[in-house]
Protein backbone atom coordinates (compact mmCIF):
# COMPACT_ATOMS: atom_id res chain seq x y z
CA UNK A 1 0.00 0.00 0.00
CA UNK A 2 2.82 2.35 0.81
CA UNK A 3 4.53 1.46 -2.45
CA UNK A 4 1.37 2.35 -4.40
CA UNK A 5 1.19 5.78 -2.75
CA UNK A 6 4.86 6.45 -3.51
CA UNK A 7 4.38 5.48 -7.20
CA UNK A 8 1.28 7.70 -7.51
CA UNK A 9 3.16 10.63 -5.95
CA UNK A 10 6.02 10.19 -8.42
CA UNK A 11 3.57 10.10 -11.35
CA UNK A 12 1.81 13.26 -10.20
CA UNK A 13 5.13 15.05 -9.72
CA UNK A 14 6.19 14.14 -13.27
CA UNK A 15 2.94 15.46 -14.77
CA UNK A 16 3.23 18.67 -12.77
CA UNK A 17 6.70 19.32 -14.17
CA UNK A 18 5.36 18.81 -17.71
CA UNK A 19 2.48 21.24 -17.09
CA UNK A 20 4.91 23.87 -15.87
CA UNK A 21 6.58 23.79 -19.30
CA UNK A 22 3.27 24.67 -20.99
CA UNK A 23 1.86 28.24 -21.37
CA UNK A 24 -1.06 28.03 -18.95
CA UNK A 25 -1.45 31.75 -18.28
CA UNK A 26 -1.48 33.59 -21.61
CA UNK A 27 -3.56 31.01 -23.55
CA UNK A 28 -1.80 32.17 -26.70
CA UNK A 29 -2.14 30.12 -29.89
CA UNK A 30 1.64 29.70 -30.12
CA UNK A 31 1.55 27.50 -26.99
CA UNK A 32 -1.60 25.37 -27.17
CA UNK A 33 -2.51 23.76 -23.91
CA UNK A 34 -3.84 20.19 -24.35
CA UNK A 35 -5.38 20.22 -20.88
CA UNK A 36 -7.80 23.12 -21.64
CA UNK A 37 -11.45 22.37 -21.23
CA UNK A 38 -14.15 23.69 -23.54
CA UNK A 39 -14.87 26.55 -21.15
CA UNK A 40 -11.19 27.46 -21.08
CA UNK A 41 -11.10 27.47 -24.90
CA UNK A 42 -14.09 29.84 -25.00
CA UNK A 43 -12.37 32.11 -22.48
CA UNK A 44 -9.22 32.07 -24.61
CA UNK A 45 -11.20 33.08 -27.73
CA UNK A 46 -12.96 35.95 -25.93
CA UNK A 47 -9.68 37.22 -24.50
CA UNK A 48 -8.08 37.16 -27.96
CA UNK A 49 -11.02 39.14 -29.39
CA UNK A 50 -10.75 41.69 -26.60
CA UNK A 51 -7.03 42.11 -27.18
CA UNK A 52 -7.60 42.53 -30.93
CA UNK A 53 -10.40 45.06 -30.56
CA UNK A 54 -8.48 47.07 -27.94
CA UNK A 55 -5.39 47.33 -30.15
CA UNK A 56 -5.10 50.96 -31.50
CA UNK A 57 -5.38 51.45 -35.27
CA UNK A 58 -2.72 53.62 -36.80
CA UNK A 59 -4.07 56.13 -39.33
CA UNK A 60 -2.76 55.78 -42.87
CA UNK A 61 -1.21 58.61 -44.91
CA UNK A 62 -4.38 58.81 -46.95
CA UNK A 63 -6.52 59.23 -43.82
CA UNK A 64 -4.34 62.00 -42.37
CA UNK A 65 -3.95 63.78 -45.69
CA UNK A 66 -0.14 63.68 -45.38
CA UNK A 67 0.15 62.18 -48.82
CA UNK A 68 -1.99 64.92 -50.36
CA UNK A 69 0.80 67.48 -50.41
CA UNK A 70 -0.51 69.28 -53.50
CA UNK A 71 -3.63 70.63 -51.81
CA UNK A 72 -1.70 71.57 -48.68
CA UNK A 73 0.93 73.51 -50.61
CA UNK A 74 -1.61 75.42 -52.71
CA UNK A 75 -3.62 76.42 -49.66
CA UNK A 76 -0.47 77.61 -47.95
CA UNK A 77 0.59 79.59 -51.02
CA UNK A 78 -2.83 81.25 -51.29
CA UNK A 79 -2.89 82.15 -47.60
CA UNK A 80 0.68 83.49 -47.57
CA UNK A 81 0.11 85.44 -50.80
CA UNK A 82 -3.10 86.97 -49.48
CA UNK A 83 -1.53 88.10 -46.22
CA UNK A 84 1.55 89.33 -48.08
CA UNK A 85 -0.55 91.37 -50.53
CA UNK A 86 -2.58 92.88 -47.71
CA UNK A 87 0.62 93.76 -45.88
CA UNK A 88 2.18 95.43 -48.94
CA UNK A 89 -0.98 97.43 -49.66
CA UNK A 90 -1.17 98.53 -46.05
CA UNK A 91 2.48 99.61 -46.12
CA UNK A 92 1.95 101.60 -49.32
CA UNK A 93 -1.17 103.23 -47.88
CA UNK A 94 0.60 104.36 -44.71
CA UNK A 95 3.69 105.42 -46.69
CA UNK A 96 1.60 107.58 -49.05
CA UNK A 97 -0.29 109.00 -46.09
CA UNK A 98 2.98 109.87 -44.36
CA UNK A 99 4.42 111.47 -47.49
CA UNK A 100 1.24 113.50 -47.93
CA UNK A 101 1.48 114.70 -44.34
CA UNK A 102 5.13 115.67 -44.88
CA UNK A 103 4.24 117.57 -48.06
CA UNK A 104 1.47 119.39 -46.23
CA UNK A 105 3.83 120.29 -43.40
CA UNK A 106 6.44 121.57 -45.86
CA UNK A 107 3.86 123.70 -47.66
CA UNK A 108 2.74 125.15 -44.33
CA UNK A 109 6.36 125.84 -43.34
CA UNK A 110 7.75 127.16 -46.59
CA UNK A 111 4.74 127.98 -48.72
CA UNK A 112 4.49 127.66 -52.51
CA UNK A 113 7.72 128.42 -54.43
CA UNK A 114 7.77 131.93 -55.88
CA UNK A 115 8.03 131.02 -59.56
CA UNK A 116 6.74 132.90 -62.55
CA UNK A 117 6.46 136.60 -63.17
CA UNK A 118 6.40 139.25 -65.85
CA UNK A 119 8.12 138.73 -69.18
CA UNK A 120 7.95 140.31 -72.63
CA UNK A 121 8.87 138.21 -75.64
CA UNK A 122 8.03 137.80 -79.34
CA UNK A 123 5.74 135.05 -80.62
CA UNK A 124 6.22 132.82 -83.69
CA UNK A 125 4.40 135.38 -85.84
CA UNK A 126 6.78 138.18 -84.86
CA UNK A 127 4.27 139.91 -82.57
CA UNK A 128 5.03 141.06 -79.02
CA UNK A 129 3.69 138.70 -76.34
CA UNK A 130 3.88 139.08 -72.59
CA UNK A 131 2.62 137.06 -69.66
CA UNK A 132 -0.38 139.40 -69.47
CA UNK A 133 -1.48 138.30 -72.94
CA UNK A 134 -1.81 134.76 -71.63
CA UNK A 135 -4.01 135.62 -68.65
CA UNK A 136 -7.36 133.83 -68.59
CA UNK A 137 -5.80 130.60 -69.85
CA UNK A 138 -4.14 127.68 -68.13
CA UNK A 139 -0.71 127.34 -69.72
CA UNK A 140 2.02 124.72 -69.66
CA UNK A 141 5.47 126.21 -70.35
CA UNK A 142 8.63 124.45 -71.50
CA UNK A 143 12.04 126.10 -72.00
CA UNK A 144 14.21 124.62 -74.76
CA UNK A 145 15.83 125.24 -78.15
CA UNK A 146 15.12 124.08 -81.69
CA UNK A 147 18.58 122.54 -82.26
CA UNK A 148 18.25 120.22 -79.30
CA UNK A 149 19.04 116.72 -80.64
CA UNK A 150 16.87 114.50 -78.45
CA UNK A 151 15.68 115.77 -75.06
CA UNK A 152 13.57 118.72 -76.25
CA UNK A 153 11.74 116.75 -78.97
CA UNK A 154 10.91 114.01 -76.48
CA UNK A 155 9.70 116.48 -73.86
CA UNK A 156 7.62 118.46 -76.37
CA UNK A 157 6.01 115.25 -77.60
CA UNK A 158 5.19 114.28 -74.03
CA UNK A 159 3.94 117.78 -73.35
CA UNK A 160 1.49 117.84 -76.27
CA UNK A 161 0.24 114.35 -75.35
CA UNK A 162 -0.56 115.57 -71.84
CA UNK A 163 -2.26 118.67 -73.26
CA UNK A 164 -4.39 116.53 -75.59
CA UNK A 165 -5.51 114.36 -72.66
CA UNK A 166 -6.58 117.41 -70.68
CA UNK A 167 -8.27 119.17 -73.60
CA UNK A 168 -10.37 116.08 -74.37
CA UNK A 169 -11.84 116.32 -70.88
CA UNK A 170 -14.94 118.52 -71.12
CA UNK A 171 -15.23 119.05 -67.38
CA UNK A 172 -11.98 121.03 -67.10
CA UNK A 173 -10.66 124.09 -68.98
CA UNK A 174 -8.40 123.73 -71.99
CA UNK A 175 -4.70 124.24 -71.51
CA UNK A 176 -2.35 126.18 -73.77
CA UNK A 177 1.13 124.73 -74.51
CA UNK A 178 3.90 127.36 -74.61
CA UNK A 179 7.48 126.93 -75.85
CA UNK A 180 10.09 129.55 -74.82
CA UNK A 181 13.44 129.43 -76.57
CA UNK A 182 16.66 129.76 -74.57
CA UNK A 183 18.72 130.14 -77.76
CA UNK A 184 17.73 133.61 -79.03
CA UNK A 185 20.75 133.88 -81.35
CA UNK A 186 19.51 131.08 -83.61
CA UNK A 187 15.82 130.61 -82.79
CA UNK A 188 14.03 133.21 -84.87
CA UNK A 189 10.20 133.48 -84.82
CA UNK A 190 10.00 131.89 -88.27
CA UNK A 191 12.27 128.98 -87.29
CA UNK A 192 10.30 128.36 -84.11
CA UNK A 193 7.02 128.35 -86.05
CA UNK A 194 8.30 125.70 -88.47
CA UNK A 195 9.79 123.68 -85.62
CA UNK A 196 6.61 123.56 -83.54
CA UNK A 197 4.44 122.51 -86.51
CA UNK A 198 5.93 119.03 -86.19
CA UNK A 199 4.36 118.70 -82.75
CA UNK A 200 1.12 120.67 -82.78
CA UNK A 201 -0.53 123.70 -84.34
CA UNK A 202 -1.72 124.68 -80.85
CA UNK A 203 1.73 125.66 -79.62
CA UNK A 204 2.61 129.25 -78.80
CA UNK A 205 6.32 129.72 -79.53
CA UNK A 206 8.20 132.61 -77.91
CA UNK A 207 11.67 134.04 -78.36
CA UNK A 208 13.29 137.47 -78.05
CA UNK A 209 16.53 139.22 -77.36
CA UNK A 210 19.11 137.76 -75.00
CA UNK A 211 18.00 140.21 -72.30
CA UNK A 212 14.33 139.31 -72.72
CA UNK A 213 15.09 135.59 -72.55
CA UNK A 214 17.23 136.11 -69.45
CA UNK A 215 14.37 137.95 -67.77
CA UNK A 216 11.93 135.11 -68.50
CA UNK A 217 14.34 132.39 -67.32
CA UNK A 218 15.05 134.28 -64.10
CA UNK A 219 11.32 134.53 -63.40
CA UNK A 220 11.03 130.73 -63.53
CA UNK A 221 14.52 130.01 -62.17
CA UNK A 222 15.50 128.14 -65.30
CA UNK A 223 19.12 127.12 -65.65
CA UNK A 224 20.74 127.26 -69.08
CA UNK A 225 24.29 127.52 -70.34
CA UNK A 226 25.57 127.82 -73.91
CA UNK A 227 28.21 125.22 -74.72
CA UNK A 228 31.42 125.66 -76.74
CA UNK A 229 31.18 126.12 -80.50
CA UNK A 230 32.63 123.62 -82.95
CA UNK A 231 34.28 124.30 -86.32
CA UNK A 232 30.88 124.99 -87.91
CA UNK A 233 29.89 127.40 -85.14
CA UNK A 234 27.38 124.82 -83.94
CA UNK A 235 26.78 124.37 -80.23
CA UNK A 236 24.44 122.85 -77.67
CA UNK A 237 22.68 124.54 -74.79
CA UNK A 238 22.62 122.81 -71.42
CA UNK A 239 19.39 123.59 -69.56
CA UNK A 240 16.97 122.37 -66.91
CA UNK A 241 14.26 120.01 -68.18
CA UNK A 242 11.06 121.16 -66.50
CA UNK A 243 7.48 122.02 -67.46
CA UNK A 244 5.67 124.73 -65.50
CA UNK A 245 1.92 124.84 -64.93
CA UNK A 246 0.40 128.33 -64.65
CA UNK A 247 -3.26 128.90 -63.82
CA UNK A 248 -5.63 131.34 -65.51
CA UNK A 249 -4.59 134.10 -63.09
CA UNK A 250 -0.96 133.83 -64.08
CA UNK A 251 -0.02 132.08 -60.83
CA UNK A 252 2.43 129.20 -60.63
CA UNK A 253 0.76 125.91 -59.66
CA UNK A 254 3.09 122.96 -60.28
CA UNK A 255 6.17 121.78 -62.13
CA UNK A 256 6.88 118.45 -63.86
CA UNK A 257 10.32 116.90 -64.26
CA UNK A 258 11.66 114.67 -67.00
CA UNK A 259 10.68 111.47 -65.19
CA UNK A 260 6.95 112.22 -65.27
CA UNK A 261 4.85 110.57 -67.99
CA UNK A 262 2.23 112.32 -70.11
CA UNK A 263 -0.55 110.56 -68.21
CA UNK A 264 0.84 111.59 -64.84
CA UNK A 265 1.23 115.18 -65.97
CA UNK A 266 -2.32 115.30 -67.34
CA UNK A 267 -3.77 113.82 -64.14
CA UNK A 268 -1.93 116.34 -61.97
CA UNK A 269 -3.06 119.22 -64.18
CA UNK A 270 -6.72 118.16 -63.98
CA UNK A 271 -6.41 117.70 -60.23
CA UNK A 272 -5.07 121.24 -59.89
CA UNK A 273 -7.90 122.53 -62.07
CA UNK A 274 -10.51 120.75 -59.96
CA UNK A 275 -9.04 122.15 -56.74
CA UNK A 276 -8.95 125.62 -58.26
CA UNK A 277 -12.64 125.33 -59.26
CA UNK A 278 -13.61 124.22 -55.75
CA UNK A 279 -11.63 127.11 -54.26
CA UNK A 280 -13.38 129.60 -56.54
CA UNK A 281 -16.76 128.14 -55.53
CA UNK A 282 -15.96 128.61 -51.86
CA UNK A 283 -15.04 132.25 -52.46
Amino acid sequence: MALVKVARACFMRKNTLQLKNLCTTCFCPQHPNPFLTNNDKRAQTLRSLRNYSARPVRPTRKDTGAGNLGDFDWKTVVIVTSFGTIGILAMKHFKNKKLKELDTDMIRSYGTPQLGGDFELIDQDGKPCSNKDLLGKWILIYFGFTNCPDVCPEELEKMINAVDIVNRKKSVPNIQPVFISIDPDRDTPKLIKEYLKDFSEDFVGLTGTAEQVDEATRAFRVYYSVGPKDEDDDYLVDHSIIMYLINDKGEYCEYFGQTRSAGEIANQIMLKMDKNAVFKGLK
